[in-house]
């Protein structure tokens, strides 16, 4: 049995605050590279060199990528053999506090979504697996909401095929449009039930945006979207171009024999998440 004690996890939950809000994840800068290179439409190669550019001076003077620093979202795997010395939840609200003030990170975090009230960096969103071993794995994935605010979730006839989800997802993508500050990540969600779909979709984020590192399980029907995607013409920021998302994440799980819930997640062009394995 290992131990892990609250102190180390708020310090560690801390550390990776810091590092999603400050440093690009490197498959998406990969990946803006590489959209970056094969543009041809002058606006939009202008627009990727401007957010390639934010991302080296955010990580050079430690400075935010985006001025909305996010719902922290926090994920993590828990292993059965993992002994947590003190309270879990506790110890990574106060790693988010400690980190966002570290930061001078935005208080975005509102305690009454109806009457809302004074904003603040807590609580964040915990989402715990029990997983085998004895290692425990941290992610902070801050979610903007100009993204976040585009979801969709439709709960399809278990008759649907593909072509009536792929319209469904590239109308979500349509609907997204500039305001979610594309090129995008998108992630896909589909099976289970209509938390777990949205749940899924938001965790496909946290995958690589470089095609040739993903699994091979759906990546005919990831490419397919994404062709698809593209030549929508959205482009950077909504001013057209070849890039309208550098990649699609799908994640599936079984589902009930009268349902096919599809859930999209849609994250901007600073999709920002941070790892560590203790």
């Amino acid at each position: 049995m290992k131990t892990i004690n609250a102190q180390t996890i708020t310090k560690t939950v801390r550390d990776l605050c810091l590092k999603a809000n400050l440093e690009l994840r490197k498959d998406v800068l990969s990946s803006l590279k590489q959209a970056y290179a094969r543009e041809t439409n002058k606006r939009a190669g202008n627009i990727l060199r401007a957010i390639l550019e934010n991302a080296r001076i955010a990580k050079k003077e430690k400075l935010a990528i985006c001025q909305d620093t996010g719902l922290p979202c926090v994920f993590v795997e828990l292993g059965q053999d993992v002994k947590i010395k003190g309270d879990l939840k506790a110890a990574i609200n106060r790693g988010i506090a400690e980190g966002y003030k570290k930061g001078s990170f935005r208080n975005s975090i509102i305690p009454d979504p109806l009457r809302r009230g004074k904003s603040a960096s807590v609580p964040g969103l915990i989402y715990v697996d029990l997983v085998k071993g004895n290692k425990l794995k941290l992610t902070v994935m801050p979610k903007g909401f100009g993204c976040e605010n585009k979801s969709q979730l439709k709960m399809f006839n278990p008759t649907a095929g593909w072509d009536e989800i792929k319209k469904f997802i590239l109308d979500s993508v349509k609907i997204a449009g500039p305001d979610a500050c594309p090129p995008y990540v998108i992630g896909l969600g589909i099976g289970g039930t209509a938390e777990y779909a949205c749940l899924m979709a938001k965790k496909a984020l946290l995958r690589t945006a470089i095609p040739a590192c993903r699994p091979a399980l759906n990546a005919k029907l990831e490419s397919d979207l994404l062709k698809k995607i593209n030549k929508l013409n959205i482009g950077p920021m909504g001013l057209g171009g070849k890039t309208t998302a550098l990649a699609v994440n799908i994640e599936t799980y079984p589902t009930h024999i009268a349902g096919l819930p599809v859930a999209v997640n849609i994250s901007c062009h600073a999709t920002r998440s941070a790892t560590v394995v203790l």
